[in-house]
């Protein structure tokens, strides 16, 4: 029997393996809400693609950028 908090773990893991998030995985995926998202976002220059997903690559670049200038 699959426990509720195991189902959440493994969607969690699931998101480490998708190409292309949408814009509630990336909030997860990157750990903030969704204007510290946006902002970070605007500032790095990543923007979601044609079909409103962004690619997981490119939020990668929030962790790159440090961890001081996360979540301002």
């Amino acid at each position: 029997m699959i426990r509720e908090k195991d189902i959440v773990v493994m969607k969690a893991v699931a998101l480490c393996f998708k190409k292309y998030l949408k814009p509630e995985e990336a909030m997860i995926y990157c750990n903030l809400g969704r204007t510290q998202l946006s902002k970070k976002c605007d500032e790095l220059g990543i923007y979601k693609n044609a079909a409103s997903y962004y690619v997981r690559n490119q939020l990668d670049q929030i962790f790159e950028s440090g961890p001081e200038s996360v979540g301002k």
